[in-house]
């Protein structure tokens, strides 16, 4: 919820006033209020730039629609093209590389995709989309193509940014801390929101660092559900927590399944005299299996991916993100069009839908301009809780003094049987989530050695500034 968070006076640990109440709670609220602060301080220039290359991304799919007009329409006409005669054109202006799938037109204005694996000065994992006029066959363009979200350069270009600020694997590691720290930043501000007095949560009528504080503490309540959203679905494809979700989910038999694509028995190696592995006229050529795959109910969009070797079969599959979901597959003998098999999205385990339409809800393509402008204000709630708390922080200095910290010894306030398995849930959560446990074990490790050098130096424990 919160970035950089703060206190007024009447929130800093006051060890010498006696306590409110007798709840567990009042121990606990100064150690979550010193948790937050520096967790906030710490974590939100990698929030920032999160929240600003996400403001970006929720924006590029819009973008992309007006930068990429013309490869993308084309003037609805009569009757479209044979896909064969489409996939023909798109290979005479573009013989080099393989296919490597085909994306009909999927509505009366659209292009078809053909897109080609192993092009020269195209970047790995890359594709180049070559754009066809369905009813015509003319090429109206080719562009490097990233993702099964099918993204061309401008958003692709964004969404590395998002993902990685363009540094590769190593930069991965900035965004997955940003998301094991959001929903425990968001989780604190809100406890130390709803544990204020009534009375100290009003802005109107304030002014100064009490209104700065209403104003972060109102917007980052209402972002919450959003905040602790984006997290949790940031890391299901991150570096290393997600890879420990998807073997949790794979032993519980909720992994993503996938359909058949072997074309064993004896029509094993049959097609391959109408084309090589790879080739869009292997076998029975495409006609006939997209034929075959909107007999079985694949409504479009679709994307037909070419047998990857002589013993493996077409694979068509729906790609539709937006709701409802369109994921149904099948896969077809390139021998004689037959179906082999089905995969329907319904028959997805649970958690396999959960995280589908997470990711989608996530990437901002599941509701698509209105899931996209949810994102937008999202990232911008994030943005201005940020800056909100970094003033807050200024306001709390006294005279030169710059951000004055949060007083150390909480911990020490909080009795042993809170304590003990209060640690123990953080140790467990920082296993599975190392960009939280690595980063605030450091923090821990830090703070105890400068509170042990000021207190060799006679300096009290309370009040003194920490890392």
């Amino acid at each position: 919820m919160t970035t950089a968070p703060s206190t007024t006076t009447d929130e800093a640990p006051q060890p010498a006033a006696p306590a409110p109440s007798k709840s567990s709670w009042a121990p606990l609220r100064p150690l979550i209020l010193r948790l937050h602060f520096y967790a906030g301080v710490l974590v939100a220039p990698f929030l920032l730039v999160a929240a600003v290359t996400g403001l970006l991304y929720a924006g590029s799919f819009q973008a992309e629609k007006l930068v990429y007009d013309h490869e993308l329409t084309v003037p609805a006409g009569e009757e479209k093209l044979p896909i064969s005669e489409q996939v023909a054109a798109a290979r005479k202006a573009h013989p080099e590389g393989t296919i490597s799938a085909v994306r009909p037109s999927p509505e009366a204005d659209a292009t078809t995709r053909v897109m080609l694996s192993g092009v020269p000065g195209v970047d790995e994992g890359h594709a180049l989309a070559v754009f066809v006029d369905p009813y015509t066959a003319k090429v109206r363009g080719s562009l490097e193509q990233y993702g099964s979200t099918g993204a061309l350069p401008l958003r692709t270009w964004i969404d590395e940014f998002h993902r990685d600020l363009h540094l590769g694997e190593p930069g991965r590691l900035y965004s997955e801390l940003a998301a094991s720290w959001l929903w425990v930043i968001s989780a604190g501000g809100l406890v130390l929101w709803f544990s204020r007095r009534r009375a100290l949560r009003k802005v109107r009528g304030t002014k100064g660092r009490r209104r700065t504080l209403g104003l972060h503490g109102s917007v980052g309540v209402w972002a919450a559900a959003g905040f602790f959203f984006l997290s949790a679905t940031g890391l299901t494809w991150s570096a290393y927590a997600g890879a420990t979700i998807d073997e949790l989910r794979t032993s519980l038999g909720q992994a993503t399944p996938s359909v058949s694509a072997a074309a064993g028995g004896e029509h094993a190696g049959h097609g391959s005299a109408a084309g090589q592995a790879g080739d869009a006229a292997h076998g029975v050529g495409l006609d006939k299996v997209l034929a075959a795959a909107r007999a079985e109910g694949l409504g479009d969009p679709v994307e037909i991916v070419p047998p990857a070797d002589a013993n493996s079969a077409y694979v068509v599959k729906q790609v539709q993100r937006g709701w409802p979901t369109k994921q149904d597959a099948v896969a077809i003998d390139p021998a004689d069009g037959q179906v082999m098999d089905v995969l329907r999205f319904a028959d997805h385990p649970v958690l396999a839908k959960l995280t589908r339409w997470g990711i989608d809800l996530h990437t901002g393509v599941l509701f698509g301009l209105a899931n996209q402008i949810a994102l937008m204000l999202l990232a911008l709630a994030l943005i201005l809780l940020i800056v909100w708390g970094y003033r807050m922080w200024w306001q709390r200095g006294r005279g030169t003094a710059f951000g004055r910290p949060i007083p150390r010894g909480a911990w020490q306030q909080v009795p042993p049987q809170i304590l003990v398995p209060l640690l123990a849930g953080i140790a467990v959560l920082g296993y599975f989530l190392p960009l939280f446990g690595i980063p605030l074990a450091a923090f821990l490790a830090v703070d105890i050695l400068l509170g042990e050098i000021a207190h060799r130096r006679g300096r009290r424990s309370y009040g003194t500034p920490a890392a």
